[in-house]
This record gives structure tokens, sequence and C-alpha cells, in this order.
């Protein structure tokens, strides 16, 4: 592959990391079983890496470990190679969400047991998967800016939280990257979040930049019973229906331009800032040219226009769990 991978700064004065980020978490069972080749989940990481792609996020509650586990053996004997983002908090039982546990004495037991499943002495950064207000945040950040005291963390990550979280957790100890969901069809971080992580220097790492599948173009209605999309309000019924024939526009400037909706998601996610991150999940080396070729893809005025009103917030009716 030729396409190069631009380097970002990581928060104010932060380390480089590739404005292209991979998103591990589909490689292991979260929700239910998987038919994922670890080789090739392997083989893809380390494809990643030999093309520049440098940022790996994981979370220690991915597979109850089994993707940490995953990245250790991908990354092994190429250590300075990988810029490390782990996620704890979350508690699961049996594919089950269970809530989150955001103590300062189970942080310290996590991170224990992420250092030893990543093989690494280090965690580049280390974030709490959301934050509930059943520990003060002082404590929850002020534990990780302990442990980067320690040198068993680099850099401070959230994630999923609003503009007052990350003010207060930012006046603890300085936020290096804010990881939260972003699209065409969810923009209401736009509001105060974005502003909030620009006006403070924090990046943002922008996830389901597909908005779980509906700007892939390749949704069609009625979704399979089993699909978890079927969960959430905004891909049932009409609303499914009325949104899809928003996503025709995406479809017909894709086609138009020579790319494929997703890419042109993904590109759109990319453009918006200097300090936004695409994470892209993938778990197949053949997804990898087509997401660093959505990098190169520019825009004219006029279709950024285009897009911008069409996508309007609050243009894609019903819910998912990205709206808080």
């Amino acid at each position: 592959m030729t396409t190069a991978i631009k380097k970002i700064s990581l928060g104010n004065n932060g380390p480089l990391v590739s404005k292209l980020g991979l998103g591990c978490m589909r490689m292991s069972p979260t929700w239910g079983p998987t038919n994922n080749e670890e080789s090739e989940s392997i083989a893809t990481i380390q494809m990643a890496l030999d093309n520049g792609i440098n940022f790996l996020n994981t979370g220690d509650f991915y597979g109850s470990g089994h993707n940490e586990l995953l990245v250790g053996k991908a990354i092994k004997g190429r250590r300075e190679q990988a810029f490390i983002s782990v996620k704890f908090g979350a508690i699961f039982y049996g594919g089950h969400w269970l809530g989150l546990d955001l103590r300062p004495i189970a942080i310290r037991n996590f991170i224990n047991y992420s250092l030893v499943r990543l093989g690494i002495d280090t965690i580049d950064l280390y974030q709490p998967c959301r934050l509930d207000n059943s520990v003060p945040t002082e404590d929850v950040i002020g534990t990780i800016g302990d442990l980067i005291k320690e040198g068993k963390v680099r850099y401070l990550g959230v994630s999923e939280i609003t503009a007052d979280q990350l003010r207060k957790a930012n006046s603890v100890y300085p936020v290096s990257a804010l990881e939260i969901g972003y699209s065409l069809a969810d923009r209401q971080i736009e509001g105060d979040l974005l502003p909030a992580a620009k006006e403070l220097g924090i990046s943002v790492v922008a996830f389901a930049n597909t908005a779980e599948g509906l700007l892939t173009g390749d949704m069609k209605a009625p979704l399979p019973t089993r699909s978890y999309q079927s969960h959430f309000s905004r891909f049932k019924g009409e609303n499914l229906m009325k949104n899809l024939a928003k996503v025709e526009l995406l479809k017909q400037m894709a086609a138009a331009k020579g790319f494929t909706p997703t890419q042109l998601a993904i590109a759109w996610v990319n453009t918006q800032g200097d300090h936004i991150m695409p994470l892209v999940s993938m778990s197949r080396r053949s997804r990898l040219p087509e997401n660093m070729k959505a990098m190169q893809i520019n825009f004219t005025s006029d279709e950024l226009h285009a897009l911008d009103a069409h996508f309007a917030p609050g243009a894609i009716l019903g819910s998912t769990y990205l709206q808080r």
C-alpha cells in the first residue's frame, strides 16, 4: 500500500499518533460468539502497524480480556511501533452488561491484569469507558493520574462523557483524548462537547463513523431479527425506512466520486478537524486498503455543504445508545 497515513499530536504537545485509528473490538467476542480467526486478527493489526497505523484501541472487557491477549500477541517484538489505548470499568457477565466499577481499588486491579495480558510495562492511553457519578470524578481521574506518576500509564483519556464531565476531568488531570461516537448521523456532540474538547486542546477519537452500519449503504429494511441494531428505535419500522432514504444522497455522492458510502462517511469525520481521528473497527486485512484510501478523500465546499444540510442534527430519526 502506498497511501501514507498522516500523524497528529494527541492533545496539546502530546505524542504523535496516526490520524486513522484501528478499533480492535470486533476481533473478540464481547456480546456473543464470533467466528473471527485469531490469526487473521493478528495479521490485521500487524498490517496496520506496517502501514503506519499505530493507534490500537482495545478494552479490558472486550471478550473478557481476549482482545488484550490478541493485541499483546500482535505487538510482540514491535512494542515501540504501537500506541495502545485501553478502556476499563465495564462489567459483563455471560455476555450481559452489569454496570460500571470505577472505584480506585478496582482501577488498580484492572490495570495489572491489562499489563499482563498485553505483555507490556506501560499503557499509552488509559481511560474509563464512561463516567456515571457512582464514584467521584476526582477519585477516578486522580487514580489514573497516580498510575501515570507510577509509570504504568503515559496519558489520560476519557470516553463517552458530557462537556461538563470533560471539563471536570481535565481540571483534575490533563486529558489527552476524548473517545466518542461521531458521524454524519450522530452530530449531537457538535453543540457543546466538541467545542469543549477543542478549547481544552483535547484530541477526539471518533468511533461509529458509519452509525452502526446505517451509512454503509448496505443496510436494508427490515433488519434480521437477531440484529443488535434492532434494539434501537433508529432501526425500527418507519424510522428505519426514512433513515435509509436519507442515506441515498451519500450513496449517490459516493458513486459519483468513485468511492463507497463507508469511505465517504469516514472521510467526512476526518475532515472535521486536524485533532479528530476516525477510529475504524476492522478484523480483516482486506478492509485496510479501503479504509486507508478514505483518509485521502477530499470534498468540494458544495459537497460538504450538501452533506451538512442533508444530515443536519436531528435529520436521522430515532435513537441509539449514542444518544444520552
